[in-house]
């Protein structure tokens, strides 16, 4: 995920900004890490770059 996606994302159970915390990266990318809601509380994680918006009641269905 690139730093610049946070400008344009929210979180899709509140609409409130998130917050990221870093985990791993790259030159080009967050590699693994999460979003986090300080709104609602909820967190999303980023693995392999790619950050998991689901809400949390989908996600524990897959």
């Amino acid at each position: 995920m690139r730093r610049s996606l946070l400008d344009i994302l929210a979180c899709p159970t509140c609409k409130g900004e998130l917050r990221l915390e870093v985990h791993e990266e790259n030159e080009e990318e967050v590699l693994f890490g999460r979003l986090i809601c300080d709104s609602c509380g909820v967190d999303y994680p980023i693995e392999n770059g790619i950050p998991n918006l689901l809400p949390v009641e989908l996600r524990e269905k897959l």
